[in-house]
């Protein structure tokens, strides 16, 4: 069952510490705290639980916020349980009442908060905290071009604030016209396996099925009789030496291939013989059946790889305990072909959003028009360029921004102008396209680099899928944090510049004043 909390943000003099003094309200958990959505995201969160039946269920802001300490800070589960037992400022933000040095729950309740929370929902609330974030700036600024009319006395300051256009749609923008930049991209995020061959994975299965053969005989003194007699010695050394050389030749890897198939051939016949018999797969364990059928789907494509000319076949198993990862041929000089989930991101205005998570290979090409339809869901208008890669530069696409009125990047069809200032022109604006496409390639870089994006270690594809669409959330977050900083830093600096331009000569201005206008806020 699930009891709701108290979901009022707790002061941070109220806020127990018992070594004294109080937290620092510029603390990034602390800033946090008031940024995420606690109230929404609990009126989706207490349905999945009984009103009354069971056991008390964990907190939403405890589950959501120890999910987003550990995409934060790149830990592991055992290490986010013992950073939120030692930080007085985590455990603020997690809703405590006060420091306390116990364990706040069991690592193993991190795998139930990663089910509780979806992709769906995670991009929901990613949504709302960017909103949030956004009015968040806006009173900011606000608040401060009151206190300098305030501090002005004479009204000056009337009618000027920051410019905060680059990141929010201004109010009175006229309805139907396009408004913002779109930066659309894909990549992947690879899966915390091995790099497959398929010497390897029939190795695996090999030994997998095997495993499987001596429980079945366990449950029967008459079972043995039907367990295969090959030697498994010499089949793990035949494995060992062509997998050990750098470089085999292809008739002796083929002939490595074809060796271990007639293994785990023999295996699986003998394991059906097993069940004829009587033996039970139910009393096995739930991941040795279903790895089991992994085997059995592996070995199906591995016989039609052998005896066809082909190297390629559809849901190609790379893993035989992360069934569903797929390689995704990337063709990058670093590598070739990556394994695991192909995503597809927009970057709207600054801030990145999720679209797509695909663990099947596809054409990305095909998600412009719905980034673009989603874009025009959340402002109310289509976007006034769109900066994408030359996979997305194709007819069905040009013709849907031409009717929309969206400015595609990428060179333009049809002769080039005869007039040189008009060719240059377009030059130009092609290269400004092309910079401001960087954004979505450095928000890869960002995720990889610094939230867990280069490997996703969750082991459940329910997991691994929500991981992924938390490191989006964290960017956005992380990136509103930092505009807030540099807001209150430029303003600072103004008003630092304003206090000695009002000294000199009796407080009169030689030159222009500065004016809100000329705060430059950028990302």
């Amino acid at each position: 069952m699930y009891r709701k909390q108290h979901i009022g943000q707790l002061s941070i003099e109220d806020f127990h510490v018992p070594f004294g003094g109080t937290l620092d309200p510029g603390n990034r958990w602390v800033l946090l705290a008031e940024l995420i959505p606690w109230q929404e995201m609990e009126e989706a969160y207490a349905p999945q639980f009984s009103v009354n039946v069971g056991a008390p269920a964990k907190p939403v802001r405890l589950a959501f916020g120890s999910l987003y300490i550990k995409q934060r800070l790149g830990l592991t589960d055992e290490e986010t349980v013992l950073q939120i037992q030692e930080n007085a400022y985590m455990q603020f933000f997690l809703g405590f009442a006060g420091y306390s040095s116990k364990v706040p729950f069991d690592p193993s309740m991190m795998v139930h908060f990663r089910k509780r929370f979806s992709d769906d929902d995670l991009r929901r609330i990613n949504e709302v905290v960017v909103q949030r974030g956004k009015e968040m700036l806006v009173e900011a600024a606000a608040s401060q071009c009151h206190d300098d009319e305030d501090s002005n006395g004479d009204g000056s300051g009337s009618g000027d604030q920051l410019s905060l256009d680059a990141l929010i749609k201004p109010v009175d923008w006229p309805a139907g016209k396009n408004w913002g930049t779109l930066s659309i991209d894909a990549s992947c995020a690879p899966a915390d396996i091995t790099y497959p061959t398929d010497l390897k994975l029939l190795n695996e299965a090999r030994v997998s099925t095997e495993k499987v053969i001596d429980d079945l005989c366990k449950q029967g003194t008459d079972f043995g009789v039907h367990r295969p007699r090959y030697d498994r010695g010499k089949a793990r050394a035949y494995f060992l030496n062509v997998a050990k050389q750098k470089k085999p030749r292809w008739r002796r890897l083929k002939a490595a291939v074809r060796r271990q198939l007639s293994y785990l051939q023999r295996n699986l016949e003998s394991i059906d013989a097993l069940i004829a018999a009587g033996a039970s797969l139910s009393a096995l364990k739930e991941h040795w059946w279903q790895k089991l059928l992994a085997c059995s789907e592996l070995f199906r494509q591995q016989t039609i790889l052998l005896h066809s000319k082909t190297r390629s076949i559809p849901d190609r198993l790379v893993s035989l305990v992360q069934r569903w990862v797929r390689p995704i041929v990337r063709g990058k000089a670093r590598a070739a072909v990556e394994f695991g989930a192909k995503i597809s991101v927009s970057v709207q205005n600054g801030f990145p959003f999720l679209h797509r998570i695909s663990w099947d290979a596809y054409n990305e090409g095909s998600d412009l028009i719905a980034q673009a339809e989603k874009y025009k869901q959340d402002y109310d208008c289509y976007p006034e360029r769109i900066c994408a890669d030359r996979i997305y530069i194709n007819a069905k696409n040009r013709h849907f921004c031409t009717r929309a009125g969206i400015r595609l990047s990428g060179k333009r069809l049809g002769r080039p102008p005869k007039d040189p200032e008009v060719s240059a022109a377009h030059r130009q604006q092609l290269l400004a396209d092309q910079r401001r496409r960087n954004e979505v390639e450095g928000v890869f870089g960002t995720g990889k680099r610094k939230y867990s994006l280069k490997l996703i270690m969750a082991r459940l594809s329910a997991g691994a899928e929500g991981s992924i669409s938390m490191s989006f959330l964290v960017m956005c977050a992380e990136k509103i944090l930092r505009l807030l900083r540099l807001l209150y830093v430029f303003l600072f600096a103004w008003l630092w510049s304003l206090l000695e331009l009002n000294s000199m000569e009796g407080g009169a201005c030689n030159g222009p004043c500065p004016k809100w206008d000329d705060v430059p806020v950028t990302a």
